[in-house]
């Protein structure tokens, strides 16, 4: 071990058409529906159509025909090294970083860093420790510690020159709002996110994120049907110009449009009092297939990998550094 701990290292591969599910990419069990089988190529191109498209309907000044921008996505993986001397480490989180191309300057810009978030060691908290916990404590609620050894593991990737060396800011993360909270609308306003909404309880994700040292902040964009929940360090309104919060909500909007169409696809617009539901009937379908209870199954897939690749041989190890990180 270094004397900060661990040993960071980070690859990416380009989120185009092109793009084709591998099996070292944690995020592939959010994306890899949309390239599988006789489709994948149209889903792919529909999906990122979708996203230039909501990004150009936010940046619409000096933008008359709706056209002047196009996104470019890329899948970053951070790996962990526990151990001097491993070149590759074991598979920690994935996000997605945006870039953005002006048609009418020829400039590429820095978008959102973050978006996306998955993780390993996420799952095996969510999918496998807190449902064994949860059969076993007849009172429910959660297990003592619950998250601090990933949320330091995130911390301190933030803080290497594996992350530092590559994006200038801390990332942003953009996900659905919880079905089991309600959220109140605010008089705030922003041109880019939207409307502000207000929840009085923090849901099991808002608490794991916290750990994280990301607070969280809920805006329905401008045309949305729902709001999102951003998850982020410092000031989010301040510390990030209109395109890269275009971006995260182009990105992330079309995604969840796919992922949870009950929600973000919604025939009617959020009220003013508004708490989620996955049983509404009255939504539209996108014309990109993806397989929800497939992404289900993989990441209990992937929580039991991180039991077996990280817990199990590596878990006390992480427990006591844990205990003694001074984050």
């Amino acid at each position: 071990m270094t004397n900060s701990g661990f040993t960071f290292t980070t690859s990416s591969i380009p989120f185009d058409e092109d793009y084709q599910p591998g099996d070292s990419t944690r995020l592939t069990t959010n994306f890899a529906n949309l390239a599988r089988g006789e489709a994948r190529a149209e889903n792919l191109r529909n999906t990122l159509r979708m996203i230039d498209n909501r990004f150009n309907a936010l940046m619409h000044w000096d933008n008359p025909g709706g056209d002047r921008y196009a996104l470019a996505l890329r899948i970053v993986s951070a790996h962990l090294a526990i151990t001097d001397g491993d070149p590759v480490g074991l598979p920690l989180i994935e996000m997605l970083a945006t870039t953005v191309l002006d048609r009418q300057s020829g400039a590429w810009t820095d978008g959102m860093t973050g978006n996306s978030l998955s993780s390993y060691i996420r799952d095996y908290d969510f999918s496998i420790r807190l449902p064994d916990y949860q059969r076993r404590s007849p009172c429910g609620g959660a297990p003592e510690g619950f998250g601090e050894l990933h949320g330091k593991l995130f911390r301190h990737f933030l803080g290497s020159s594996a992350y530092r060396d590559q994006f200038g800011k801390p990332p942003v993360f953009c996900l659905s709002v919880s079905s089991r909270e309600v959220y109140h609308r605010t008089t705030n306003s922003h041109p880019v996110l939207g409307v502000e909404y207000r929840c009085e309880h923090h849901s099991a994700t808002d608490s794991y994120f916290a750990k994280m040292g990301l607070a969280v902040r809920y805006f329905m964009p401008p045309h949305a049907a729902a709001p999102l929940a951003f998850y982020h360090q410092g000031r989010l309104l301040d510390d990030y110009t209109h395109v890269e919060l275009a971006s995260t909500v182009a990105t992330m909007e079309t995604f969840q449009k796919i992922y949870r169409p009950e929600i973000y696809n919604a025939n009617s617009v959020a009220a003013h009092d508004y708490r989620p539901s996955l049983t509404r009937q009255d939504y539209s379908l996108t014309r990109i297939a993806y397989d929800r209870e497939e992404r289900s199954r993989l990441a209990v897939a992937q929580g039991r990998f991180a039991e077996e690749h990280v817990i199990r041989p590596h878990g006390a190890m992480l427990e006591q550094w844990s205990a003694t990180c001074g984050l």
